[in-house]
């Protein structure tokens, strides 16, 4: 059976499964183990000096940990990589938190906060209706290359490996990845990991985004504001999403307390936005995951 046959397979799983409660509420999820494996190599690596070739250390850990696991995992049959790779899909969870805070949203602006909170780490208790709206666009443009897009592409170039090792990187640059004083040094060879793994992957979601929704005509716009967002890769969802809605997104944000100028993506475009807008996100997404789904089905038929 194909990798592309296997990918087709686990996407479809995802969306129809998703995150079912009742699993994960007996068993530890991966993504939670992952994010202790880190933990533990930061507690005991993140100390005194060479915190940098210490960090590099445990990018390497990680990496060659997910390679082992992912190869062990891949010996026993496709059911169990298509079940793996499903649990690592996100498509499914990602529209299920953006519906929740569109639900929230309209109910009561508290509500909208409160259910934005657990998808953004940027403060939310301050936000206006728009600010919660825009945050979880952003999220979900931004999550979509991450959450669905990178780990199925790196599933079709290295099978579970490839998949394991994205999915390790990514949560540890989410863990460690920061420019602060614990992590600038320890956490730099997982951010820089991460900016690499998802180098491509980004690219490619802000071009699917654009090409459901005829944005492609605008590529050159959405060119110049991916280059003009605070991180490299996050910048080309968010500004091929920004065109497909007609929305501004990016711009100002609080975090810790500290509100932070950064420069608006598709600025001239609408910032009042609303939970309206979270639904027609949402749709988006799914029309995106469908191209992501036919292009991988039509790999399999092709190989």
């Amino acid at each position: 059976m194909s990798t592309a046959t296997l990918l087709a397979a686990a996407l479809l799983l995802d969306a129809i499964l998703g995150e079912p409660k009742w699993l994960w509420s007996r068993l530890t999820h991966p993504a939670v183990l992952m994010g202790r494996m880190v933990n533990a190599l930061d507690q005991s690596l993140n100390r005194g000096d060479f915190r940098r070739i210490k960090g590099g250390i445990t990018a390497g850990a990680l990496i060659a940990i997910a390679l082992v696991l992912g190869w062990l995992l891949s010996l026993l049959g496709p059911i169990v990589e298509i079940i793996c790779a499903a649990i690592l899909i996100a498509q499914r969870s990602l529209i299920d938190h953006l519906s929740a805070v569109a639900t929230g949203l309209r109910r009561s602006l508290h509500d909208g906060q409160r259910a934005v909170a657990m998808i953004v780490s940027r403060d939310t208790a301050t936000m206006t209706g728009p600010q919660v709206a825009r945050s979880a666009i952003e999220s979900g443009a931004e999550n979509f290359s991450d959450g669905i897009i990178a780990p199925a592409f790196w599933f079709l170039i290295a099978g579970l490996p490839g998949l394991l090792v994205y999915k390790m990187i990514n949560t540890a640059d989410s863990m460690i990845g920061y420019r602060n004083d614990k992590y600038e040094e320890f956490g730099k060879a997982a951010a820089r990991m991460d900016d690499l793994l998802n180098l491509i992957p980004a690219r490619l979601t802000g071009v699917l985004i654009a090409l459901s929704s005829g944005q492609l005509r605008n590529w050159r716009a959405i060119i110049s504001d991916a280059n003009r967002h605070r991180s490299p890769n996050a910048g080309w969802p968010e500004a091929a999403m920004s065109r497909a809605l007609g929305l501004a997104l990016s711009g100002p944000r609080s975090y810790d307390g500290q509100m932070r100028d950064f420069p608006w993506v598709n600025g001239s475009g609408n910032k009042a936005i609303s939970a309206h807008d979270i639904d027609a996100c949402t749709n988006r997404l799914w029309r995106v995951w469908g191209i992501a789904l036919a292009m991988t089905v039509a790999l399999a038929l092709l190989f």
